[in-house]
């Protein structure tokens, strides 16, 4: 006889329970819309409760700005009398929260209706809706995340970054020294209790990379075949990070354009495509033959600048675009080639694989997720053909065609015949709605800049 599935949940918190004895507290966790993560801390004696029961929290939570305000005109605030749903465990993701002095685990949630059914704002469950295309196909999605920041220091200078001190040498950095060892060292505590962190936690991180600014590092995440437990280790991974750096005295950023004149931070995504017998469908000796590779890089290529404001969500996300930067600026593709938005990485035939390299590390992953696998599944389904793949530098070849500005990025996404088939048109309202509530306000502020150029000269 099976085992019903709010039992084996209920095994879960048991044998949880049991071999963490010393954990006090769970903090129930659930990524808003910007994937700034939210929710309920909880004592241990009532982890049983919530597996059996769930969480009520309010539909608003995906309605919420990035500084953490309802957009009512998204409709889920006081309209609806800013009413409850329901979040229940997602299952796998019980850990515990190594940084903390107070043993505590915590534990992802997804949001549904109160009668059981997934709840369409939910991130998540955009996506969900997503793979589910795949799932009617016979295919399986493979995914691995590499995800980029900042170390910097807690104190900031004039509400600005600045790196943190060296814990070795006591200065800062200030060159780019791309892949650079030493930098690895200097920072060799706090990157190695990430690494440690990742582990504990079930999050399968298997390298840190020195990236190309003073401070930046690159997480490479393994792959899973299982597009939505790949976007939870994403954004676990980013709670983790932001924890143990703040344990080492050094705050992170993930924000997309931090410094001007250094590269931004950027969250690349490998996707496979496995048949029902667990074979990749891209797997080939010659990767621009393979019919399949070519319709899904098709695919997203021609659902690219409809999806920026997914991969691009805020005003500062589109600082970060630059030839100087390797952050692709139009529809391209090519074999082992960094200039371009869809890299083909070449090396055995069945590690072929598409790499998307457009996406800022501020994008939430379950929606970045979302528009490229939509791409994916139009293109597969269209047989839409790509073209000739790009050799050599792509920006001397190719004129900046993606919008690059959050306004039209919204434009682009709100007038997607293709996407609002993949992804519910009442989500794209929410999200339109809370990012150009966004953008007004930034519009009605005045920078410094505006003031030193403008105050007394005209």
């Amino acid at each position: 006889m099976s085992v019903p599935p709010r039992a084996v949940q209920l095994n879960e918190a048991n044998a949880f329970l049991k071999e963490h004895p010393e954990v006090l507290y769970v903090d129930l966790l659930i990524a808003d819309m910007n994937g700034v993560v939210r929710g309920k801390r909880i004592e241990r004696t009532s982890l049983h409760k919530v597996y059996e029961k769930g969480i009520n929290l309010p539909a608003s939570l995906f309605a919420l700005d990035i500084n953490g305000s309802t957009v009512e005109s998204t409709g889920l605030g006081l309209d609806i009398g800013d009413a409850d749903r329901i979040c229940y465990p997602i299952p796998g993701t019980l850990s515990n929260e190594p940084w903390q002095k107070r043993p505590t685990a915590q534990l992802l949630m997804t949001m549904h209706e109160l009668e059981g059914t997934p709840f369409f704002a939910d991130p998540r469950e955009v996506l969900r809706q997503v793979v589910s295309k795949f799932d009617e196909m016979g295919l399986t999605i493979c995914a691995a995340f590499e995800l980029e920041f900042y170390l910097i220091d807690q104190e900031n200078v004039n509400g600005r970054p600045q790196p943190p001190r060296s814990p070795i040498s006591g200065k800062r950095p200030q060159s780019t020294q791309v892949y650079l060892i030493d930098d690895l060292d200097e920072y060799a505590d706090c990157l190695q209790d990430i690494l440690e962190g990742a582990k504990e936690q079930g999050i399968p991180a298997d390298a840190i990379v020195k990236e190309s600014a003073p401070a930046q590092f690159e997480v490479n995440l393994h792959h899973v075949a299982d597009p939505l437990k790949a976007c939870d280790y994403a954004v676990l991974l980013k709670r983790l990070i932001k924890n143990i750096a703040y344990d080492h005295e050094m705050d992170t950023t993930f924000m997309a354009k931090p410094y001007p004149g250094q590269a931004g931070n950027g969250l690349h995504v490998h996707i496979s495509v496995l048949d029902k017998d667990g074979n990749n469908i891209f797997t080939s000796e010659d990767p621009e033959q393979n019919a399949a590779l070519r319709h899904a890089v098709g695919g997203v290529l021609e659902t690219l600048p409809a999806s920026m404001a997914f991969l691009c969500p805020n005003v500062n996300s589109y600082r970060r675009f630059g030839a100087q930067f390797y952050v692709p600026n139009a529809p391209s593709w090519g074999l082992d080639n960094r200039t371009v938005a869809l890299r083909v990485p070449t090396g055995t035939p069945d590690a072929v694989r598409l790499e998307h390299r457009v996406a800022g590390a501020d994008a939430n992953p379950y929606l970045m997720m979302a528009a490229v696998l939509a791409g994916v599944h139009h293109g597969l389904t269209n047989k839409i053909d790509p073209g000739k793949p790009i050799e050599g530098n792509s920006y001397e070849q190719l004129e900046q065609s993606l919008p690059n500005n959050l306004r039209d990025a919204l434009r682009e996404l709100d007038d997607s015949e293709i996407l609002n088939k993949y992804i519910d048109p009442k989500y794209i309202d929410i999200f339109v709605a809370c990012k150009e509530s966004e953008l007004e306000e930034f519009e009605h502020s005045i920078s410094d800049l505006e003031y030193n150029w403008y105050l007394h000269t005209v």
